[in-house]
């Protein structure tokens, strides 16, 4: 956003009217949302703070009574802030009183802050029992992290500029901001040409429909390593939203015994108990997942070789990562995602399971988005950090956050139907970057389509 606004007015663009446009954007959501009432306006000593003194004036001048207090003194401010400050023709209160205010507009600290936002503050303004409408982010959030730094505000209304910061959609900033409104305050799109990000909400991806002549071995041949007899139901959720999802044909791969269990359920997806090498030596079988309930040790390490050895694109969940997860064994999966450059691989691991393969990514990092990053880098393979804010990440530094997961998909099996979902995008040919994150879009869209109310991973298959 730094560079944005520098490109802005690179290209001509005042600074000053940046200012007044985002001041006004505020002051426009709050009238539209609210009648008048008494607003106290709380800045701080930087461009949010200018941001809050043309809302300010503006409210002011609309009818509203308002007050204003600035952290820090008026002959402090600088630049565009200081020549906004000087067309606010009323008082400037020195300490924050909330008393009597029917309205916080936060424009304390912005996006960037680079120290703690005191507790007692943020305290008085939550406390003050109004809505608090925020200017960019609500003050003490890390627009980069979403996490706080010390405190934070929490807002019921964040309006920010332009595009919104990974901070608004990563928890628990998503939660801190309330409804986030993007304003549009003049920055040209063509900016975006210059920054060439690399990070974006993750949206609805389009899937090529089947073609009018088209045929089932067309749309790929999926294959889901079943577990144990006793642990067949996570590989049949699976298969099942493969199947749902587009695949053309779908087989699960297992013991005579787990087969017997999975023949009494399923209609559609076949079945084979050959040596998996083999299973997968015919090329028509171009898409395999492994790691629903399939055991932990040695026995899946060694389908995850087979698997990896037959070239085709890959989904490694739950199990098939965890095996890997002793001392030189991630390294070695690490070894067997290169072999085959080019290769889709998608690895979909909940946080308990990518602490355990990646060890101290999560840690090191404040920045769950930045933990994928590094986690994909170091893997070679595209990472699915699955949660409430589930962070898609590309070897290359792409990263997706999704905000489209309602609360009731976490449910047991909800993972084992995510993980099918990408592995039968990935059979009809999807990238798989891009397959990953449709995956994540239309397994959190099937939940709102379902509803709150009784969703079960078998039921979540069935609106996909």
């Amino acid at each position: 956003m730094y560079r944005a606004d520098a490109l802005a007015a690179g290209a001509g663009m005042s600074t000053l009217a940046l200012m007044e446009s985002a001041g006004r954007a505020v002051a426009e959501e709050i009238v539209r949302r609210f009648g008048a009432r008494s607003v106290l306006v709380l800045c701080g000593p930087g461009n949010n703070g200018g941001d809050g003194f043309v809302v300010a004036r503006l409210l002011k001048r609309w009818g509203w009574p308002v007050r204003l207090a600035l952290l820090g003194s008026l002959d402090r401010l600088k630049g565009d802030a200081a020549a906004m400050a000087a067309l606010w023709d009323g008082e400037v209160e020195k300490s924050v009183a909330t008393g009597g205010a029917r309205l916080i507009v936060d424009a304390v600290f912005g996006a960037g802050l680079s120290r703690d936002f005191p507790a007692e503050l943020a305290f008085a303004i939550n406390g003050a029992g109004v809505p608090v409408v925020a200017v960019d982010v609500p003050s003490g959030l890390d627009g980069l992290t979403g996490r706080p730094q010390g405190a934070s505000v929490r807002a019921d209304v964040t309006v920010t500029f332009f595009r919104k910061k990974p901070g608004h959609v990563l928890l628990p900033g998503r939660v801190l901001c309330g409804e986030v409104v993007v304003a549009d305050i003049g920055i040209p799109e063509a900016v975006l040409q210059d920054i060439r990000p690399k990070t974006w909400l993750n949206e609805e991806i389009c899937v090529s429909p089947p073609a009018v002549s088209g045929h089932k071995f067309g749309r790929g041949h999926a294959v889901v390593v079943s577990g144990g007899p006793l642990n067949t139901g996570a590989a049949r959720l699976a298969a099942l939203a493969a199947l749902r999802s587009g695949a053309g044909l779908v087989t699960l791969s297992g013991s005579p015994q787990a087969l017997a269990v999975h023949a009494a359920h399923l209609s559609a997806i076949m079945l084979s108990d050959a040596d998996l090498a083999t299973l997968l030596s015919d090329r028509r079988k171009n898409a395999v997942l492994a790691g629903p309930a399939a055991g932990l040790g040695e026995a899946t390490r060694d389908k995850v070789d087979a698997v990896m050895m037959s070239g085709a694109a890959t989904v490694l969940d739950a199990d098939a990562l965890t095996s890997f997860a002793d001392a030189g064994e991630s390294e070695r999966l690490f070894r067997l995602v290169a072999m085959v450059p080019g290769r889709p691989v998608v690895m979909t691991p909940h946080t308990g399971e990518f602490t355990r393969l990646f060890k101290g990514l999560l840690e090191e990092s404040d920045s769950r988005l930045e933990a994928a990053r590094r986690a994909a880098a170091t893997s070679g393979a595209i990472v699915v950090l699955k949660g409430a804010d589930t962070v898609i990440a590309a070897p290359d530094g792409r990263a997706r956050i999704n905000a489209n997961a309602p609360p009731s998909l976490a449910t047991a099996g909800s993972g084992d139907v995510l993980a099918g979902i990408v592995t039968g995008l990935l059979a009809q040919g999807m990238p798989g970057f891009e397959a990953a994150a449709a995956a994540v879009w239309r397994h959190g869209e099937a939940a709102n389509r379902h509803g709150a109310r009784g969703l079960t991973a078998d039921s979540l298959v069935d609106f996909l």
